[in-house]
């Protein structure tokens, strides 16, 4: 054997390997990075991810498709819907992958500007009011909703003004403006169209970002007494919220129904025991839980896999919780740390919410399960803010670049 052939690796011959090749070639010539670290979280947030959507997607056909035939209606329209965008968002989520952190920081002040516009479009005659929530807008067959997009576009701004002040941002007039202002409005917006559970989210992740970014901690504390007080102003000021409240709290009787969602949910994470009744076999989606192949999904889990399947859910949450965070702690750069970390508290936080929902230890404020719940721009803008994440998990940190 010659010499040069020593320790040279012999990839797949073939048309396969020939087609693997080039496309390796294609993306380190257009980027010019390399592969993953193992320990970079890469696969790890990639693995979970598909998982999570997989689920979700096998889900939403159960729950939607018992709904639909009630109603008389095609029980495959809203799992293809679905499985449409959660194309186009695996898409997106790989395209992403490959961005540079000077093009998403190029995209922050485009993209916020965009999303606060796209909120107040909600208010003109092509916003469409949902379930007594004002938060879409309809094009002919298009609909979506901007609070979703404003989640992404926000995690992206506040890392890229908050990086860009440095040291700076631990005087507290440099880490409020313009970020407080900015996400202030966002929030007014959608607490407009009186969706409490999204303004909730966004809050956390202002919040999240200003903490990466350096904000010292005195800021925090007015900020989340006002949170807490106008919460509860808006809870107290809106009949709805306060029914959801009252029930919560146990106010229940056989003369109404404001127990009906909650009570039916609990029913269907009981009945599942810990195997569960079988994919396609829950007795709940029947009309007895309104919204079963959204905000109450989690339930139908529970239902037809049991303790055990809903344990894997969190269990897979938690996985991507770390691997994001394993992006945090690798990068030195706040803007990486900032725009992870504002991620992960947006997607974990709000699949916490969730659970705590359905289980009851929260009051029923409409929020969906991440990658899970039916809902196309939901699932569209998570899986593009988990591609920004693996953008960064692609990109080696200072320690990890050998040496010229």
């Amino acid at each position: 054997m010659a010499a040069t052939d020593v320790g040279t690796p012999k990839g797949p011959k073939g048309p396969v390997g020939r087609l693997r090749g080039f496309f390796a070639g294609f993306w380190s010539r257009l980027d010019g990075s390399t592969r993953p670290s193992s320990g970079s979280g890469y696969y790890l947030i990639v693995g979970t991810t598909l998982a999570l959507t997989a689920i979700g997607l096998m889900t939403v056909l159960s729950a939607s498709a018992a709904e639909s035939i009630s109603q008389n209606k095609d029980p495959y329209d809203l799992f293809l819907k679905e499985s449409m965008f959660a194309a186009l968002g695996l898409v997106a989520m790989f395209a992403l992958s490959r961005a540079s952190k000077a093009f998403l920081k190029k995209m922050a002040y485009p993209a916020v500007i965009l999303s606060i516009v796209l909120l107040g479009l909600v208010f003109t005659p092509i916003g469409k009011e949902v379930g007594g929530n004002r938060n879409w807008i309809v094009v002919g067959q298009f609909s979506a909703q901007p609070s979703e997009a404003a989640k992404l576009a926000l995690s992206l701004w506040i890392a890229a003004v908050l990086s860009r002040k440095g040291d700076l941002v631990q005087n507290w007039k440099h880490a409020s403006i313009p970020v407080v202002p900015v996400a202030a409005l966002a929030i007014v917006l959608v607490l407009a169209g009186k969706d409490l559970g999204t303004s909730v989210i966004i809050m956390c992740v202002a919040g999240a970002g200003l903490y990466l970014g350096g904000a010292r901690a005195k800021l925090f504390l007015p900020a989340i007494a006002v949170g807490l007080a106008g919460a509860l102003v808006l809870a107290l000021t809106s009949g709805n919220r306060i029914t959801r409240l009252s029930g919560w709290l146990g106010n229940c009787d056989s003369g109404n129904d404001i127990c009906f969602q909650a009570q039916n949910g609990i029913y269907a994470l009981a009945s599942g025991g810990w195997w569960g009744v079988g994919l396609g076999q829950s007795r709940q989606k029947w009309s007895w839980i309104p919204e079963a192949h959204n905000d109450f999904i989690f339930a139908i889990i529970g239902e037809e896999f049991g303790l055990l399947g809903t344990l894997l859910i969190v269990l897979l949450y938690t996985a991507l919780a770390l691997a994001i965070f394993r992006v945090i702690v690798r990068h030195n750069d706040p803007f990486v740390r900032i725009v992870c970390g504002c991620i992960m508290t947006w997607i974990i936080g709000q699949a916490l919410v969730n659970i705590a929902m359905v289980t009851g230890l929260l009051p029923v404020i409409g929020v969906p399960l991440p990658f899970i719940s039916y809902g196309g721009s939901s699932l569209l803008l998570v899986l593009c803010a988990i591609g920004v994440v693996l953008s960064f998990a692609r990109t080696p940190t200072e320690s990890e670049i050998p040496a010229p």
